[in-house]
Formats: structure tokens, sequence, C-alpha cells
């Protein structure tokens, strides 16, 4: 990403940050702290985005670099509930034996210990689904136990055999 920096005199500076899709990003800082965002499709003319004060555009920026927020990648993403009890995303690989598979005759309740609550595709969720609900390769299940019977059901859904943590299904 290539960012190019220019003075405007009497009005400011001015920054082109190139997108890398052929469009270039324009921002216009005045003098006076107020901002413009422009976008330019290739040799076409710029159009504005929007216009901030100095000071939305601080709040704004802090907000960008991750002052209030730092996501975190996992693969799986867990909740404490209580001592025993987690509520955990897992993601179903392809290939695992789960896809194609329901979830009566996955049984996960008394094979696990663990309940799916919900099931995520795509941008749906199928929150308390059935059990004619059928697995899906990069489904993101939903799923409440311990957090032996969550690991079980996670070992499934990456295509491994299940843990034995049986001593932690109650």
């Amino acid at each position: 990403m290539t960012v190019y920096e220019s003075d405007l005199p009497g009005v400011g500076k001015k920054f082109e940050i190139e997108l890398g899709d052929g469009s270039t990003l324009i921002i216009v800082i005045h003098n006076t702290g107020k901002r413009e965002v422009f976008r330019r499709e290739g040799e076409s003319d710029s159009v504005k985005l929007f216009e901030i004060s100095d000071q939305m555009a601080r709040q704004v920026g802090s907000i960008l670099e991750g002052a209030y927020f730092q996501p975190i990648a996992t693969d799986t993403t867990e909740t404490m509930l209580d001592d025993d009890s987690l509520l955990e995303w897992v993601k179903v690989v392809p290939g695992s034996s789960i896809v194609g598979q329901t979830l009566e005759e996955l049984d996960f309740r008394n094979a696990t210990g663990a309940s799916v609550v919900a099931v995520q595709r795509d941008e749906d969720t199928e929150s308390n689904p059935g059990p004619d609900t059928v697995i899906q390769a990069d489904d993101t299940l939903i799923i409440l136990g311990t957090r032996g019977a969550c690991r079980s059901v996670e070992s499934l859904a990456a295509g491994e055999a299940a843990v034995d943590d049986s001593e932690d299904h109650d």
C-alpha cells in the first residue's frame, strides 16, 4: 500500500492511498482541522464520501488503530456461563465425520454431554436447531456444555476422534 502526501497551500495537506483494486482513497486535512474523504476509481473524478471534524476524526482514528478493541483471532470462541458451563463457537471443517449428519444422528448430548443451541451457516443463524438439522462443512456450531464436553464436539468438528471426557458429561 502506497501513501502519497502533498501540501495544499492555504488549505492543508492531501494524502492519497492506493487501495489495490485500482481505486484511491484521498484524505484532505484542512488547516481548520476539518477532514474530507474522497474515493477515486481509476482516472475518473473523485467522489466525496464524507466530511468530519477534527475531534471526530481523532475519535474514529483511535478506534481504527485499536485503542478501544483488539480483535483476537482464534479457531474457537468460548464464554464461561458459570463454573461448569461454557458456551462455545466451533467451526466444522470440510471432511469431518459429522458433515452430512443430522443432529439426531449425532446425538451430541448423549455422546459428549454438550448441546447444540444454534448453527451459524454463512450469514444465517438457526437458533434452537431441530433434530433434522443437517450439519454442513463450514457451519459454526454454538454449543453448551462442560469444558470436556465442548472439547469432544470440537474434536469431532475438526475431523478428529472425540476426546473421552466422560467424567465431565454431567
